[in-house]
């Protein structure tokens, strides 16, 4: 597949009532979703549609209360561009799977000791050399 880059193009646009920023909003979560099975079959991701799908709509989420009208247009803008960059393979396997790293982190440690406790690996046992 040839990479065509002004597929996916959008211009900036302002949105002059909240009606328009809700339509906008809600067209860009679309093509999201569509494009979620894509995404996968791009970066041969061993990670089902659907979880693709609840990411962008956790992020939607996290965002459903800006309340100013023009930081609402750049986060349209932004996402715009990460879903352009996506599609068009712009972005690494690592980049992708970089949306589901903060789930799979451990949690830190609350002080050194447990920091350097944790970090002991006492499992593998030390074979003396010969």
């Amino acid at each position: 597949m040839t990479t065509i880059p002004s597929r996916l193009a959008r211009l900036t646009k302002s949105s002059s009532s909240w009606d328009q920023a809700r339509s906008s909003s809600r067209s860009l979560y679309r093509q999201w979703m569509r494009a979620a099975p894509e995404i996968v079959s791009l970066y041969a991701l061993n990670i089902p549609a659907y979880a693709i799908r609840a990411k962008v709509r956790e992020q939607f989420e996290r965002n459903q209360h800006v309340s100013d009208i023009k930081a609402v247009d750049v986060l349209l803008l932004k996402g715009h561009q990460d879903l352009q960059e996506t599609l068009n393979c712009w972005k690494m396997d690592s980049h992708v799977l970089r949306w589901f790293a903060a789930e799979e982190l451990p949690p830190r440690p609350d002080n050194f000791l447990d920091a350097f406790y944790n970090s002991r690996d006492d499992s593998k046992e030390v074979q003396p050399t010969a």
